[in-house]
């Protein structure tokens, strides 16, 4: 089966007066039709980055990203403007993606107007659809963003995501703003679009609870690399990276004494501009070996459909 969203060896670095950002460098990976794929890492490590290459709206410095088995970025302006319809984001901070001086009637319908011909009563009609689809009141139409809560701003940038009907949704960080109750209503928003709409989605997040409750598959970022691809439940139960251990770790369980204590991620990323040699993570794995400070590791499918870029996993 052709995967819906295929990227190959995609790397996108920025140059600066000083060097060069190494934002992404060299990552390969495939999204299947109707499914839910998270990416996941700490703030700095490229999980926007990936998600804007993937819609072409920052062009990479090399490497292919396949659309329903088309190299999008070979594509001429008019037939980039077509697959536009087919995919979508929905920004993190809803407070800022949203133009404070248009209505809510004109936000969501500006894909319609810009994509379609639909106008008048009909374009109307499309709005208040939209609007009832994420659970907002038709009323709401005439009002301006700063007259709505958190939550109800994502879930207005949710409608104008939905507008042009796209096969493809990019979520970057969407609840990482919202209050946790609010998070789980548009959680279960997506969700539910997701399974009506047969809808397929990247998910990009550092919160490891939000994403076992969403991902299919779950890609773990540092610092410019996946270093660990597998299953939620694989991911969750069997982690083999120690990045991945780490990030596990982290996660406040309710219950436990305040005699335990649990692994934690220390230090800070190197920064992009100078990455270290070998394994990105040898700076802060409890585990480092000798070869990791030389050696650049693969990713390699350790059990089925479970790949780890650390050839010292099995031994932890």
């Amino acid at each position: 089966m052709i995967p819906l969203v295929q990227a190959i060896q995609i790397v996108k670095h920025f140059p600066l007066s000083y060097g060069v950002v190494h934002a992404v460098d060299g990552i390969s990976f495939d999204i299947q039709e109707g499914e839910t794929v998270s990416l996941v890492g700490e703030s700095g490590c490229g999980k926007t980055t990936v998600g804007r290459i993937i819609l072409n709206l920052i062009h990479p410095t090399s490497g292919e990203l396949l659309f329903e088995g088309v190299n999008i970025f070979s594509l001429k302006p008019g037939e980039l403007q077509t697959l536009r319809r087919k995919m979508a984001i929905v920004f993190q901070n809803p407070y800022s993606s949203l133009n404070p001086r248009m209505k809510i009637k004109d936000i969501i319908a500006e894909p319609l107007t810009i994509h379609t011909s639909i106008r008048g009563k009909a374009l109307q009609l499309e709005v208040l659809d939209l609007l009832e689809q994420v659970g907002l009141e038709k009323s709401h139409w005439m009002r301006y963003p700063h007259e709505f809560s958190g939550g109800q701003r994502q879930r207005i940038a949710i409608a104008r995501a939905l507008a042009l009907k796209p096969k493809f949704i990019v979520f970057d960080e969407p609840t990482s703003s919202l209050d946790v109750s609010v998070q789980a209503q548009v959680l279960n928003l997506i969700g539910d679009l997701q399974d009506e709409l047969k809808l397929t989605y990247l998910f990009i997040s550092h919160n490891l609870n939000v994403v076992e409750h969403i991902a299919d598959r779950i890609m773990i970022m540092y610092l410019g690399k996946i270093v660990e691809v597998g299953k939620n439940q694989e991911i969750f139960t069997n982690p083999l990276h120690p990045y991945t251990k780490l990030l596990l770790s982290s996660i406040p369980i309710i219950g436990i004494s305040l005699g335990e204590e649990s692994p934690t991620l220390e230090g800070d990323v190197p920064s992009p501009v100078n990455p270290p040699p070998g394994c990105r993570f040898h700076t802060r794995c409890p585990s480092v070996q000798p070869s990791c400070m030389e050696d650049l590791p693969e990713l390699i499918e350790v059990v089925p459909e479970h790949w780890v870029a650390c050839p010292n996993s099995s031994s932890f």
